[in-house]
């Protein structure tokens, strides 16, 4: 965690808060939660503030952390989350977690949505020649070409020739480059003509793709069904557009400050920023 920082909260943003949230008091409630931008911020540092937040509020609701990011990089956020029982969502939605104490490392994997790549990644070769691509299977394994790592992978990426890269099964697929701007990276993937996936282009040149009709929403939804609560009974935080499905799914879906238009768009309510500890106002008030 980083060093508290001393943030004056915004009194518009806490009253619109309250307004929005108060039709859920007293409710037990599924809060999907995403990790990077919405809980940490963009170093990977989550403030003292944040966690106790998130604590508090694992305490008496289901918390879900709903993350790009795989197994090995959700895992902290759900210890630091103080989940020990409960789900997590992991690879936008490609793997489910089920938190288990007694289970070997913590957890169980309760379901995976894999898919075949091969087509869509041979479009955006043809079309981004100097982009890097990784793969993650259905093991949690992660094979990229070159060089290309990332500490979302949470595991170290094995060198993979791009004709090999093609042929494996995927949870979650991976394209970057570093020499593009998000706009112009963008309009590349748009112009390959990219069928047969989910994709969600992130704020720098870097595209996250799922199964057909896998996303975050989905596992939330899954994870809602099998807890029995009813539909609404959910509020979820995001701030990048691979949060857009699960902000529309929420009974109540929550920007960041800092998100883009189009996230904001798919939201009911905007909070403070990263920085400004947005994510801890919401959870305080689901816990006040």
């Amino acid at each position: 965690m980083s060093t508290a920082t001393t943030t004056t909260d915004d009194p518009e943003v806490l009253e619109a808060i309250a307004e929005r949230i108060a039709p859920l008091a007293d409710r037990e409630l599924l809060i999907g939660l995403d990790v990077d931008g919405t809980l940490v911020d963009h170093h990977g540092m989550m403030s003292p503030r944040i966690y106790e937040a998130l604590r508090r509020a694992a305490e008496r609701h289901h918390v879900v952390i709903a993350t790009g990011r795989s197994i090995g990089a959700t895992l902290p956020i759900v210890r630091a989350a103080g989940v020990r029982h409960g789900y997590a969502v992991c690879s936008n939605g490609g793997v489910t977690l089920r938190i288990d104490p007694d289970a070997p490392d913590g957890f169980r994997v309760d379901q995976v949505r894999s898919f075949t790549p091969g087509n869509a990644l041979a479009a955006l070769r043809r079309a981004a020649p100097g982009a890097g691509f990784a793969v993650e299977s259905p093991s949690g394994a992660f094979y990229s070409t070159g060089q290309f790592q990332d500490s979302s992978f949470g595991v170290r990426a094995i060198p993979t020739a791009f004709e090999d890269l093609i042929e494996l099964d995927a949870v979650r697929v991976v394209v970057h480059d570093p020499d593009l701007t998000a706009a112009e990276f963008g309009e590349i993937v748009r112009s390959a003509g990219v069928h047969g996936v989910e994709y969600a282009i992130g704020t720098t040149a870097w595209l996250d793709m799922a199964a057909p009709g896998v996303s975050k929403a989905t596992g939330l939804e899954a994870i809602r069904e099998r807890l029995g609560l009813p539909e609404g009974d959910s509020v979820a935080m995001g701030d990048g557009f691979n949060d857009t499905e699960m902000l529309r799914w929420a009974g109540v879906g929550v920007a960041m400050g800092q998100a883009l238009d189009g996230v904001i768009d798919a939201a009911d309510l905007r909070t403070s920023t990263i920085w400004d500890d947005g994510s801890a106002l919401v959870l305080e008030a689901l816990t006040a």
